[in-house]
């Protein structure tokens, strides 16, 4: 199984960063190919390229803000979650996922 998400939040600093590596670390566990791209105070890093994104089963998209480029996932299936709740229930939403889409 193939994710990409996006993280990012209000102030761009911590809770972008924290929120990346809580998915890429639930992810890597359960066996599940990732790339997180962070929208942070900084801008835009570790941006998705379309191959990516085209390889990717779902997306999951942090929802404190609005995430630039998202037309980007159209088509996709797409998890809304809090760049708080990828933080503490980031392997939680990569096990749903994984049931999920099987």
């Amino acid at each position: 199984m193939k994710l990409v998400a996006v993280t990012a939040c209000p102030s761009g600093v911590a809770h972008t960063y924290l929120a990346a590596e809580s998915l890429e670390v639930a992810a890597k566990k359960n066996g599940i190919d990732i790339h997180v791209e962070t929208q942070g105070s900084i801008g835009i890093e570790n941006e998705l390229t379309s191959d990516q994104i085209a390889a990717a089963d779902a997306v999951i998209l942090t929802n404190n803000i609005g995430i630039k480029n998202e037309e980007r996932f159209k088509g996709k299936p797409v998890v809304r979650v809090s760049a708080g709740d990828c933080i503490n229930k980031g392997e939680a939403i990569v096990k749903k996922l994984q049931q999920k889409l099987g």
